[in-house]
């Protein structure tokens, strides 16, 4: 199967962060001209016990059907035409989704599963997920979709002035939504320049300010014509400056570098940073090491 044609995949629990990811995925499934995938990961079998007289099945075996279900009967609802599917997987829901990504376009999942307390923060699942997956995650904030009314995609370019995956995919949602692309590169003046040389004040500030120009004119080399370009250095800590451009859009692309640490693979501070504060849904986007 072409990559093009791969179902967008959504991670359900029945909680509501994860039917506003069944919105989400439902949108962009449509989108993209591929069918949805809800997919419920449970460990029931866990807790089955003795096996229970006549057709009754155990209470979670039950309860994840009837997610799924709902969760289906959501999508279809938003996007009648769109081919839905469901499924319910007995094993951790990490696991299953980081598997489901290596045939899907797209992975969809919530902020944050049943019983979180902290709203700002991100659910384990989701930045398990977000961390391991081999395709695009888009992680959506709890709430009502917003409808089209975010008119922009944001893209954060790094430092590399190269063309990446994640500026790829972020000119294709611009361009099937048919919204502007807003490309960010953050940059910073040490400030051992700026007092280094007292009569070159601004000198250094401009150097660094027109290098990431450059970087961001060589990162944007290849996004296709029909896609309305915007294009903004600005000065400050990039994750703070990704979160100011993306107040109000549809969606923050950031493209992740995964990293070896003490606790396995991380994601970038960068990347880790926006997927706990962002107030919009956030795209990670696999980069080739």
């Amino acid at each position: 199967m072409n990559t093009a044609d791969l179902p967008v995949v959504v991670g359900v629990d029945g909680s509501e962060p994860s039917l506003s990811a069944v919105d989400r995925a439902a949108d962009e499934a449509a989108l993209r001209g591929v069918p949805l995938r809800v997919v419920y990961a449970s460990l029931w079998e866990r807790y089955e016990g003795t096996a229970l007289a006549g057709d009754h099945r155990p209470f979670e075996e039950v309860r994840a059907d009837d997610v799924v279900a709902v969760a289906v009967g959501r999508a279809r609802a938003r996007r009648p035409d769109l081919t839905v599917s469901g499924e319910v997987v007995p094993e951790e829901p990490e696991y299953v989704l980081v598997r489901e990504g290596r045939r899907a376009s797209v992975l969809v999942v919530g902020t944050r599963g049943r019983g979180s307390v902290v709203e700002m923060l991100l659910g384990s699942v989701s930045l398990t997920v977000a961390a391991h997956a081999h395709c695009p995650v888009v992680v959506v904030r709890d709430g009502p979709s917003d409808g089209g009314t975010r008119r922009r995609v944001v893209v954060g370019v790094g430092g590399t002035g190269k063309d990446s995956a994640a500026t790829r995919f972020a000119a294709e949602e611009a361009r099937l939504r048919g919204v502007p692309l807003d490309a960010v590169r953050a940059w910073r003046c040490p400030a051992r320049e700026s007092v280094e040389h007292p009569l070159l004040t601004g000198a250094p500030a401009r150097l660094h300010e027109e290098q990431a120009a450059r970087v961001l004119e060589e990162a944007l080399a290849n996004v296709p014509a029909d896609v309305e370009l915007r294009r903004r250095t600005v000065e400050g800590p990039a994750r703070d400056v990704l979160l100011d451009a993306s107040r109000d859009a549809a969606l923050l692309v950031v493209g992740a570098r995964r990293t070896h640490g003490h606790l396995g693979l991380q994601l970038g501070q960068v990347a880790h940073g926006v997927l706990h504060r962002a107030t919009c849904p956030v795209a990670v986007v696999p980069e080739p090491a």
